[in-house]
């Protein structure tokens, strides 16, 4: 149970720091047009350089990385498919990334982009992937040693 509320503040402090640091007005001179063709950003991105491309590319996919985690902990699900748990993450990320990008549209000097859309969902794919197999394991172990003989083991994970 404190798995999941911990999970759940969790969840809702970094949408709070994400929306902060995504909605706040750019004071800028002017503001590209949208960006609505796949992978236009990330070539030009690559065409920077590799240090530039790394630094610009690791921020998108950075960025909500996070929730690759933090969802399946505020879920507080440990005996669940792993298939349906990373649709339903990876399904949630988009969610939230698009939330965000319509979002900047309506503050000055943001636009849309759909490579941060795909880079936002890659990152909370790439984190789930990387984190939540073994953790979700960790948690089963641990729920089946301190089970009482006939108790199911999962008691102590909602």
């Amino acid at each position: 149970m404190r798995v999941r509320a911990v999970g759940i503040v969790l969840t809702a402090a970094y949408l709070v720091f994400v929306g902060w640091m995504l909605l706040r007005p750019h004071a800028v001179a002017w503001v590209p047009a949208p960006n609505l063709r796949p992978f236009s950003t990330i070539h030009d991105d690559l065409a920077m350089g590799p240090v530039q491309a790394a630094r610009r590319l690791g921020a998108g996919l950075g960025l909500l990385a996070p929730l690759g985690v933090l969802l399946p902990m505020a879920g507080g699900r440990a005996e669940t498919s792993a298939y349906a748990s990373f649709a339903r993450t990876v399904f949630a990320g988009l969610m939230v990334s698009m939330s965000v990008e319509f979002a900047q549209t309506m503050v000055p000097g943001q636009l849309f982009d759909v490579d941060a859309l795909l880079l936002n969902t890659a990152g909370v794919a790439l984190a789930h992937v990387l984190v939540v197999p073994a953790a979700r394991r960790r948690l089963r172990g641990a729920a089946r040693q301190t089970a009482a003989p006939g108790e199911p083991a999962t008691a102590l994970v909602p």
